[in-house]
């Protein structure tokens, strides 16, 4: 057992794992959901998964008292750790004086609180935003105001990339697993070019270039292109960065041609990668921007974002909202995304997500530097991914890193990439503990097979 009076609290405490997970409770809970939820929702197997009790900071106990360290932040979404106690303290104290309110009719205040925080962050100075509560909907806002400002429903995307699975966003999304059973519902004049990395040639970000701009010259699908989306950096296909000059290429030629450049930067948005929005990296200047995940703290909320000419393009409401939902403006969410925005430039967040993710992806290229299966290890600020050879090897890792105490992630199309989003809380002994458990497992791995 832990001596409890001699390590940290929990939130920085290193993985301690008193049961081989998934532990019998995890796989008791696991039966009973099979029987209530859709087949398609969780995948149940013999190691996965856990269900998690409690989390604070960058650890995360499951229903067997198992201790891990969240190199996830589940999704993405605790940048600034699980549970974070300013976080909590102000949710706590807004649920009990309003819990609800009609954030399109009657908006609590807290909405306009946010949305004059929030804006004065963008990077335009007339900068204006629809609240949402997934990043799906907030790409759904921006294909709308795309649509609505340019005239255009055409849609120009990229290989690899990942904006969410409701039906507008799901369009322009890659991946064909999750595309194909749909089809026949999705909008069908969305264009998808190649999407260039740092590792390739020169070459390959011309060709890339030159079908960018032939696809902005033609009609696509009898539509031409108004909206040009794109993550900054692709989060799901593994972690792939865009080679420098890409995306302000890209941008010029989106608006010599009358498209807008959206940045879907639910995942990359708020300190992710280093710096406050991930399009900083590349020197763009977005059209309209989404972003999700971090914002809300832990709580669900989005938002898209864009100057005041392009969301003008919206009709004013004369008592009906043309897009709105029950939970605009939610008022425990708003207070949640307040409370993560002083936290966010108190704590100096986007610094130490830079900081850390320097020494994370410094100590993983080092220890793995002479590993055959290791391709690459990439990323910006504590968005990395470590990707190896062969298909499939990122899920079985990931199995691996579970029973060791980590909550890692696959991404990639084969699942070749490891996947590290871990909270920007982390203390110098769990990244110094991520580094070595990672580079044992995974070299362990490759030696075994």
């Amino acid at each position: 057992m832990i001596d409890r009076l001699s390590t940290p609290p929990f939130g920085e405490r290193l993985p301690h794992v008193v049961v081989p997970p998934p532990g019998p409770r995890s796989r008791s809970l696991a039966g009973r959901l099979r029987a209530v939820e859709s087949r398609n929702v969780t995948f149940v197997g013999e190691r996965f998964p856990v269900f998690w009790d409690a989390a604070r900071g960058a650890n995360v106990r499951d229903v067997d008292g198992n201790e891990y360290l969240d190199l996830s932040a589940a999704f993405g979404v605790a940048l600034a750790g699980h549970a974070h106690p300013r976080i909590t303290e102000r949710v706590a104290a807004q649920a009990a004086v309003l819990m609800h309110g009609m954030g399109d009719v009657h908006p609590p205040a807290l909405k306009l609180e946010l949305l004059e925080r929030l804006t004065a962050l963008a990077p335009w100075p007339d900068a204006q935003a629809v609240l949402a509560t997934s990043g799906s909907e907030a790409v759904e806002i921006a294909l709308k105001t795309a649509l609505l400002a340019t005239g255009r429903a055409g849609v120009l995307a990229f290989s690899g990339g990942y904006h969410g699975l409701t039906a507008g966003a799901l369009a322009a999304t890659d991946r064909e697993l999750f595309r194909r059973p749909f089809e026949r519902r999705l909008y069908g004049g969305v264009t998808r070019v190649r999407f260039p990395t740092e590792r390739d040639k020169p070459a390959v970000a011309e060709a890339a270039l030159e079908q960018v701009e032939r696809a902005l010259a033609r009609r696509s699908g009898g539509d031409p292109v108004g909206a040009v989306v794109v993550e900054p950096i692709q989060g799901r296909a593994g972690v792939r960065v865009p080679p420098p000059g890409f995306l302000a290429a890209v941008a010029e030629k989106a608006r010599a041609a009358g498209a807008l450049l959206v940045c879907d930067e639910v995942l990359t948005g708020f300190g992710r990668t280093g710096k406050l929005f991930a399009h900083e990296h590349h020197g763009v200047v977005p059209d309209l921007l989404c972003v999700g995940k971090a914002f809300g703290g832990g709580m669900p909320i989005s938002a898209c974002l864009a100057p005041g000419r392009f969301m003008d393009a919206w009709p004013p409401s004369e008592g009906e909202a043309i897009h709105t939902s029950t939970f605009l403006g939610h008022p425990v969410a708003c207070v949640a995304a307040l409370a993560f925005l002083d936290v966010l430039a108190d704590e100096r967040l986007v610094e130490r997500a830079h900081a850390l993710g320097e020494l994370l992806r410094a100590g993983l290229a080092s220890g793995l530097q002479r590993v055959d299966e290791i391709v690459e290890v990439r990323g910006r600020g504590l968005l990395i991914g470590v990707e190896l050879a062969a298909s499939g090897s990122a899920v079985a890792l990931a199995e691996r890193a579970l029973r060791a105490g980590l909550i890692v992630l696959p991404a990639g199309d084969r699942g070749e990439v490891l996947q590290l989003t871990p909270p920007a809380v982390l203390t110098e002994a769990q990244v110094d503990h991520t580094v070595d458990a990672l580079v044992e497992r995974i070299c362990l791995w490759t030696e075994e097979r």
